[in-house]
């Protein structure tokens, strides 16, 4: 074991690894961290989502900026978060010189084009005047946008999901590759195409209701009748309406918000996620952006989003990297918790993911496995807030003392990809496919009700409602003081049909 430890503390930091090292930054880490061994091994461990990868001896790179640059964008990836801090700190005649070495490489071109991005810099060099266009980030291993943007200077198609102001990444895990040969639109069609218009009618209106309820419950608000109502609506326009733009968010906010905490602006003050834990003491879970940074942030937000809704890029990559950039930009006072759920379902709407007048339950799924979903959320804020300086006044107001706004910038939102791909598919199943039987059950049910006894459908409800609750049988109590004009024969036949239609396994699983 002391030997293994020993071969270990020899390994070199290479790629990004090297350079964060060197440059001494500050920065969420790369989901790939790579060191080159003295002895002939390949190793790979994986701990809280993180892969360190020790290569053989012949890997090792070089010494130099442009040497750990390559290694980086070769086997580490596209981080642009890293690459923002790293272009700030080095000497830009060092990062001119590797370029000039190497005028026409297909790695010197992405590192030229992305230092000019997210610098804001135009380098003295002149535009490359022959050669293949190649892409910025490559298809087999990102989520990308096409048709891409031509960019003549370093002959690159910028085929980003977004601009210097908002440009998260994504990259192809087996997770991801295993969702989109499942095909989980088609699913859900199958699931639907099974029931006549009218009982997924019926179903709708329950479905818009356990939504709005889910998705208030997961903040623990239980809201009044009105503000249920009000949120209902708004559901039923999501398909309808593009709501990722300024004024339709700000829209969005005052409708779905008690009218006292209404915003007529995105906010002014810096806001925060936390408990009290103690009199005067906070445990602080997120910080959201500074508020002299968020008009740009949301501003590239929604051109992210108008550049994905242009493009071929799937319908949940698009709406899982909008919904969770908008909950971690958190540009409102209230209800942004609620405005990013409701953005999956008016992205999937409108981009035809789901079929026509159906909206599923996600915020149900999310409910019922808060882990899951707090994981998804945890994925970014808990990196974030190690690299955070901030203060808090005795009356809980924050300051932020650093510079935060790159972070949210150049997110990796691999994980929240791959957490929405598993609330959708388990809303498929569990929440859409149950509550469709369920009613198909009730209406078989009230049927060979109605052919037993001819009661009033009010009476036909309660009886059902009273078996679902006592494993598919009337209590001697109910019967008692609900159904005494029933003879034994045609209690035991009415329950026979309650336990033909739901089964009494299905009866014990709810």
């Amino acid at each position: 074991m002391a030997e293994n430890d020993q071969d270990r503390s020899t390994d070199r930091p290479a790629g990004y690894a090297a350079l964060i090292e060197r440059y001494d930054l500050d920065v969420i880490p790369n989901w790939h961290r790579s060191l080159v061994a003295t002895s002939g091994i390949h190793r790979i461990d994986s701990s809280e989502g993180i892969v360190e990868e020790v290569y053989p001896p012949k890997y090792w790179p070089g010494d130099t900026l442009g040497d750990h640059l390559e290694f980086a964008l070769k086997y580490d990836g596209t981080n642009l978060a890293i690459l923002a801090s790293l272009f700030q700190k080095v000497a830009e005649e060092d990062f001119v010189e590797y370029v000039r070495s190497k005028p026409t490489g297909k790695y010197a071109r992405r590192l030229w084009y992305l230092y000019e991005f997210l610098t804001g810099k135009t380098l003295p060099l002149d535009d490359v005047k022959r050669g293949n266009y190649i892409d910025l980030l490559e298809p087999d291993k990102y989520y990308t946008v096409s048709p891409a943007r031509k960019i003549r200077r370093q002959r690159i198609n910028d085929n980003l999901l977004g601009d210097p102001r908002f440009c998260p990444t994504v990259r192809r895990t087996d997770t991801l590759r295993d969702f989109e040969t499942a095909d989980l639109p088609k699913r859900c069609h199958r699931v639907v195409s099974g029931y006549s218009p009218e009982l997924l009618r019926r179903a709708l209106g329950y479905l818009y209701t356990k939504e709005t309820k889910s998705s208030f419950e997961i903040e623990h608000i239980k809201p009044t009748s009105t503000r249920t109502e009000r949120f209902v609506a708004l559901l039923q326009l999501a398909e309808q309406k593009d709501f990722c733009e300024k004024p339709r968010l700000i829209e969005l906010q005052n409708r779905i918000v008690d009218p006292r905490f209404r915003d007529s602006d995105y906010r002014t003050s810096q806001n925060y996620v936390g408990d009290v834990v103690a009199w005067q003491k906070e445990k602080i879970h997120f910080v959201s952006p500074a508020p002299e940074d968020l008009a740009d942030l949301m501003e590239g937000l929604v051109a992210a989003h108008k550049r994905m809704d242009a493009s071929d890029v799937s319908a949940v990559i698009h709406a899982a990297v909008i919904a969770y950039g908008f909950v971690f930009l958190h540009p409102f006072e209230d209800g942004n918790g609620r405005i990013h759920r409701f953005l999956i379902h008016n992205i999937l709407a409108r981009r035809g993911f789901t079929p026509k007048g159906v909206m599923f339950p996600i915020s149900a799924s999310m409910l019922k496995n808060p882990a899951d979903y707090d994981a998804s959320l945890e994925a970014f804020s808990r990196y974030l807030m190690a690299l955070v300086e901030y203060s808090l006044d005795e009356e809980g107001r924050m300051t932020v003392h650093n510079d935060t706004a790159k972070w949210y910038r150049y997110i990796d939102m691999t994980p929240q990809v791959e957490a929405l791909f598993r609330f959708i598919d388990q809303t498929i199943d569990m929440e859409l496919a149950r509550e469709l039987a369920f009613l198909a059950n009730y209406d078989e049910t009230k049927r060979a009700i109605q052919e037993i006894v001819d009661m009033p459908d009010r009476k036909i409800d309660l009886f059902i409602r009273f078996c679902l609750q006592n494993n598919g049988r009337l209590s001697a109590r109910k019967r008692a003081s609900h159904f005494d004009f029933l003879s034994d024969e045609e209690i035991a036949r009415m329950e026979q049909a309650v336990l033909a239609a739901y089964g009494s396994s299905t009866l014990n699983d709810d």
